[in-house]
Order: structure tokens, then C-alpha cells, then sequence
């Protein structure tokens, strides 16, 4: 059970079957997986942060109630925190429309030597605004390919980017809302809004199916994640950072210069 990254151009079809990959590997089983991979990613993080030199982006895009939160607390809440940027992107302030739509992301983004987690994104320039009709289609269509430009910027300066779609079916979503108001730790979920934005699930299959096409590249490649199972989800995602953070090996600093001496000096303290 591993994860692809989306082909440059590829064309994305969203179906509610392919959000129960994984059905048949028992939960402790994924348990067991994920506790294995957070150590692992502990172990890199603490190795990147030292290094200061390069940092890691990971952006999750899905639908109300995909598991966003669930999957930052899940496989980047046993990191250390200092290493570890959460920003979440609500509805832009006045401020931030008095500026392009990049500016509150570059604002955002990680410094060297650690991972940055941006729950919702810049995508949602493509994705509300579009559904919603908040700006002419010949605004947010060029955004596109502004968006390719910004990233591949971003990662010749040392960022790597990955960009994760938790894809839940429609059903699911209808559980996990239900669920939210039968749970009273959970009412302060629920938003009236979530049913409108239900009814506009057609909509935003289309405007994520050319999102997920459209944007995803060799620098800053998109992973459909199949999310109706949560412990799934939290696998296939952290299995994606880990041989990431592998691949950029990062290294801990050299011992500083004359270290025998600051040895003996500190034992003759």
C-alpha cells in the first residue's frame, strides 16, 4: 500500500471508490505502521532542524471533514514542536486582499530546518473562489500556472513541497458529519455552511479533479490520498514525509572547531 504522486497533466477523475483503499489491513496492523514511521520521521526531523539549511512543506487539501486536523495531529503531534509550523487558512482579512493572493502564503512559510503544515492553502484561491464565484473566472484560471511559478521558486531555495488531497467519499463525509452532532465535544464543528458546501459536491470534484491535474509537478507533486479510513490515511501520508525527509538526508553539524580542547577546558571548570 504505497502512494503515487499525480502525473504532471494528468487527468484526475475522483470516484467514491477510491477512498476505501486499504479496507482490508486490520487497524492495529496500520497502528503498529504509523508508530514505526513517526519514529522514524522524530528521528529526521531532529536532524533537519540542526542542519538549518532546508525545510519541508506539507500542504493537506480535501473536503469538510477529510481529516486535515486528524492528520497533523496524528502524524506530526509526536514530533517536537519546536521543529513544527501549523498555519491554517481561514477566509483572507482585509489586509490580506489588499495584497496578491500569494502574499499571506509566502508570509507562512517554514524557515530553514523545519516542516511546515499548512492546513487548507493557497489552493483555496482556486477551489472557493471558483465554486463560489467570489472572483471572474478569468482571475482565478491564470492562478494556475502562478501557483507552478511560486512553487517551483520555493523549491530552488530549498523547499521541498508535498502536497496531499485526503479524498473522502460522500458517504463518508454524511457520517462524519452526523457524527459531529451527536457528539456533544463535537458540536462546536458542525457549521450550518457544511450542508450548502454539501450541495455543492459536483462543484468541487470538478474545480479539485483540474486542481489536482493542473498543479501537480515534479517539484511540488500532488498524492490523492484514499481517506474514508483514518488510520489509512495517516500510513499512506506518513510514509510519503519520511522518504521525503530520507531523500534530503539531512546531516548534524560538524563538532565545533578544537572540540578536545573545550573538552579539557570544561573538565578543568
Amino acid at each position: 500500500m504505497r502512494l503515487t504522486p499525480v502525473s504532471p497533466h494528468e487527468a484526475v477523475t475522483l470516484q467514491d471508490s477510491d477512498a476505501r483503499t486499504g479496507e482490508q489491513t486490520e487497524k492495529a496492523e496500520l497502528e503498529k505502521q504509523l508508530r514505526k514511521l513517526t519514529s522514524r520521521l522524530d528521528e529526521l526531523q531532529a536532524a533537519l532542524n540542526a542542519e538549518a539549511k532546508r525545510a519541508v512543506l506539507v500542504v493537506l487539501q480535501g473536503r469538510d471533514t477529510s481529516g486535515k486536523d486528524g492528520t497533523i495531529r496524528s502524524v506530526f503531534g509526536p514530533l517536537n514542536p519546536q521543529g513544527v509550523i501549523v498555519t491554517s487558512f481561514r477566509a483572507p482579512t482585509a489586509v490580506e486582499l489588499a495584497h496578491d493572493f500569494l502574499w499571506r502564503v509566502h508570509q507562512a512559510l517554514p524557515p530553514k530546518g523545519s516542516i511546515g503544515i499548512f492546513n487548507r492553502s493557497h489552493y483555496e484561491d482556486v477551489l472557493i473562489v471558483r465554486v463560489h464565484q467570489l472572483v471572474p473566472e478569468a482571475v482565478w484560471r491564470p492562478r494556475y500556472e502562478q501557483i507552478n511559478r511560486f512553487e517551483s521558486i520555493l523549491g530552488e531555495n530549498g523547499l521541498t513541497i508535498l502536497k496531499f488531497f485526503l479524498h473522502i467519499s460522500r458517504e463518508e463525509q454524511r457520517e462524519r458529519l452526523l457524527a459531529r452532532l451527536e457528539d456533544p465535544t463535537k458540536y462546536w464543528k458542525f457549521r450550518a455552511e457544511d450542508l450548502s458546501e454539501r450541495e455543492r459536491w459536483d462543484g468541487y470534484t470538478a474545480a479539485y479533479q483540474e486542481m489536482l491535474g493542473r498543479t501537480s509537478t515534479p517539484h511540488a507533486p500532488w498524492y490523492l490520498v484514499p481517506a474514508d479510513r483514518k488510520s489509512v490515511r495517516n500510513v499512506l501520508v506518513g510514509q510519503v514525509v519520511v522518504e521525503a525527509l530520507e531523500r534530503l538526508d539531512p546531516k548534524y553539524p560538524d563538532a565545533p572547531a578544537g572540540i578536545e580542547e573545550l573538552k579539557k577546558a570544561l573538565e578543568r571548570s
